[in-house]
């Protein structure tokens, strides 16, 4: 592989402005979607609702509206995906800190869904989310091929191939020595594959041609094993009140991590090369400084 390109710092500004703006975006798609709080089955929609208004950066939602933007299409056609990839991220995360998981307390500065519904409904709440993430994206994307397509990108992305192949091996790899190829395998699945769907999708919904889309998931893929390296590390360094989640899981629960395996410094040069690499990829979009400050802004959050 080639030596990473160097992301515009300047860029980043921009990306922090549009994060902002993509949130609201899909914040109010997110309402507009839901089941409602007072209607039938209403504990189990304020489960849900619980967990995906709780917050979080949306930056897979985001990546998906820059992905678009990036290949000349229009924001709006991307939103029910961008819904759809926050729906399968938040379950995901109500599944994983259940007690049989990372049996954690605290999600985005709050008790965990668990902690509130009880484990049974929290488990039932994160399967709403999943199925009503397909529903939403194959019902209000057209054309219906188009729909078929993202919905393939998202199923692959957080399937046994994906996130949820993973996080299996994530949890078969406590407790034993880290290595390079075990991580990369874990962290392509588990963070990787769903940042890349993000991207793809949004290229693809955006109109983008073969090249785009390959290039788009590429930037995608560098990226995740970026966010996850920083994760890492802020795991470490980081606390409870910036981090929205307890903080020295990693460690306590003996976890495979970048960190784990060659320290903090040597992680964040990591994180460097991966978002470098990033900004390769894409480096023959029409729109590419917008996806290229997102990429800086991974390596720069705290939290």
């Amino acid at each position: 592989m080639s030596e990473p390109a160097s992301p515009d710092p300047d860029a980043s500004t921009d990306a922090e402005v549009f994060l902002d703006a993509a949130r609201t975006r899909i914040d109010a798609y997110l309402h507009e979607v839901l089941p409602p709080t007072d209607g039938p089955s209403a504990r189990l929609a304020e489960a849900m609702a619980y967990s995906i208004l709780a917050g979080g950066k949306r930056l897979r939602p985001a990546l998906a509206q820059a992905a678009c933007r990036a290949v000349g299409g229009d924001e709006e056609r991307v939103l029910p995906f961008g819904a759809a990839l926050e729906m399968i991220h938040t379950y995901s995360l109500i599944h994983d800190d259940l007690p049989a998981m990372d049996d954690d307390d605290l999600r985005r500065g709050r008790p965990t869904s668990h902690k509130v519904y009880g484990e049974a409904l929290a488990v039932l709440a994160g399967d709403a989310l999943h199925t009503l993430a397909f529903e939403v994206l194959l019902v209000r994307t057209e054309p219906a091929d188009l729909a078929r397509q993202a919905a393939l990108e998202l199923a692959r992305a957080a399937g046994p191939h994906g996130m949820v192949g993973g996080q299996v091996e994530d949890l078969g790899a406590a407790g034993r020595e880290p290595d390079e190829e075990t991580l990369l395998l874990i962290q392509g699945g588990k963070t990787a594959a769903l940042l890349r769907a993000a991207c793809r999708g949004g290229a693809l919904i955006g109109g983008g041609d073969e090249r785009e889309v390959e290039a788009a998931g590429r930037y995608g893929r560098h990226l995740g094993f970026a966010f996850q390296m920083v994760d890492d590390v802020l795991d470490v360094t980081g606390t409870a009140e910036t981090l929205g989640k307890t903080p020295g899981k990693d460690e306590a629960e003996h976890r495979m991590t970048w960190v784990a395996f060659e320290g903090v410094e040597a992680t964040k040069a990591r994180a460097e090369q991966e978002i470098g690499w990033a900004v390769e990829a894409i480096r023959d979009l029409p729109g590419r400084a917008l996806l290229a400050g997102l990429a800086r802004f991974v390596t720069r959050r705290d939290r």
